[in-house]
């Protein structure tokens, strides 16, 4: 935000005028929570485009014949996929310091800056002569987009009261959703055009949008006052003081589980789709149109949910049923996989408001950053172990069923450690930490 903004201006006026102490808050519709989820969406895009097009990038870079195994239906063999697949999740590790170095520098420039990079480095994977280069140059973009999706987050969280948080946190979720979810529908309908190049290419046009939604975002009044508090700790990259560390450990268990889950379940299901199941660009279109509905429909659903059932319990609840609509989603048929996906899509859409309040409501201002960087962490080694495992286990089976079993079933079960962290519904984060607050 320019300083010349009258916007800009305004908000800082009104924190000079404000008591100390005394947070400037916005409502979940307001622009400062607007700004943060067109941003989230444009970071939605870039991420998302692989697992769109993998079907298109196996076949391109790999060779189909009319076979039964698995490599000779995708292009290019599971463990291949996999390892591909795991190498681009792990890179992601890198969102773990860059997410951290907003407690340091702040929400707003961290998450523009880390947004912008990873679209430009997403497009310019487009241009990768041979496989191995495709994943080697995509993967140097999902830092920066993983951190920005991270921050995205915590800006919602503290830009919010307790009453208003879920309802914040939903709606960046949908911003990313959208922006995912546009990745597969302009696949399906323009695939043949586009192919997956096309696809990633198209990254620019959000990276030249992002100016405008800067307009909108700002800094959360509760990491200005952290900053200027002589209190506040000064984490480095990610780290995060002793009286945290247990209730962390908790937290990042169950992002790599939740990791293990969802990382072959939405990085496999459209290869499955197209190169397995034969579905045409137009019913992979409306697929992804009908999970966007439904998704929404889960978002509602998790915030109200999130607010009146409480934080724990929908997540946990969520956590199972995106476990179990994996498994069905690879059972072996159409209706399977379309069922499945559809109602993965809807948990997925329950969880993002309950967890992402749930987790930025569980630390103080000071690291709560630093623990979204953990997050990522835990989920990016979830998901590579995931899909490591899950693309070993489908060559061996020479088929999806058992992989999607034997990978989800043992993750599901530790969705039980959400029970041993306290509910924060109703509560600010300052509640927990009171020491952080500023005086």
């Amino acid at each position: 935000m320019s300083a010349k903004d009258p916007k800009a201006h305004a908000l800082s006026s009104q924190r000079a005028t404000a008591p100390r102490n005394q947070l400037l808050l916005h409502g979940w519709t307001d622009q400062a929570i607007l700004g943060v989820a067109l941003v989230a969406l444009a970071a939605g895009f870039g991420q998302f485009g692989l697992t769109a097009t993998l079907g298109d990038v196996a076949r391109h870079f790999g060779h189909v014949l009319h076979g039964s195994t698995i490599t000779d239906q995708a292009g290019l063999s599971g463990t291949q996929l996999g390892l591909g697949l795991a190498v681009i999740r792990l890179a992601s590790l890198g969102g773990l310091p860059l997410a951290g170095l907003a407690d340091q520098v702040g929400r707003r420039r961290v998450l523009l800056i880390a947004c912008g990079l990873g679209l430009a480095v997403t497009a310019a994977s487009a241009a990768s002569p041979g496989y191995w280069w495709f994943v080697i140059v995509f993967a140097l973009g999902r830092p920066f987009l993983s951190a920005a999706a991270a921050v995205a987050q915590v800006e919602a969280a503290e830009q919010t009261g307790s009453a208003q948080r879920a309802a914040a946190v939903a709606l960046v979720a949908a911003g990313y959703a959208v922006g995912a979810g546009a990745t597969a529908v302009l696949y399906g309908l323009a695939g043949n055009a586009l192919g997956y190049r096309g696809i990633l290419v198209l990254a620019i046009v959000p990276l030249v949008g992002l100016p405008f939604a800067a307009r909108w975002v700002s800094e959360p009044d509760r990491f200005v006052q952290a900053a200027a508090s002589n209190q506040r700790r000064q984490p480095v990259l990610g780290a995060v003081a002793r009286p945290y560390r247990p209730r962390l450990a908790l937290v990042t268990t169950l992002a790599f589980s939740l990791g293990v889950i969802t990382g072959p379940a939405n990085s496999f299901v459209f290869l499955y789709a197209q190169n397995v199941d034969h579905f045409a660009g137009i019913a992979l279109s409306a697929m992804v149109v009908s999970a966007g509905l439904l998704g929404i429909g889960g978002l509602l659903a998790g915030r109200w949910l999130a607010d009146r059932v409480g934080r724990r319990p929908t997540a946990m609840g969520a956590m199972v049923s995106i476990g179990a609509s994996g498994i069905l989603c690879y059972s072996g048929n159409r209706v399977a996989l379309v069922v499945g996906y559809l109602f993965g899509i809807t948990a997925g859409g329950v969880i993002a408001p309950s967890a992402g309040a749930f987790v930025n409501e569980l630390f103080p201002t000071s690291v709560r950053a630093s623990v979204a960087g953990w997050n990522v962490a835990g989920a990016v080694l979830g998901a590579v172990a995931g899909l490591v495992v899950f693309g070993s286990v489908a060559d061996v089976a020479n088929r999806f069923a058992p992989a999607a079993m034997v990978t989800f079933m043992p993750a599901m079960v530790l969705s039980g450690l959400f029970w041993f962290l306290p509910e924060t519904r109703g509560h600010e984060p300052e509640w927990f930490w009171p020491a952080e607050v500023t005086n």
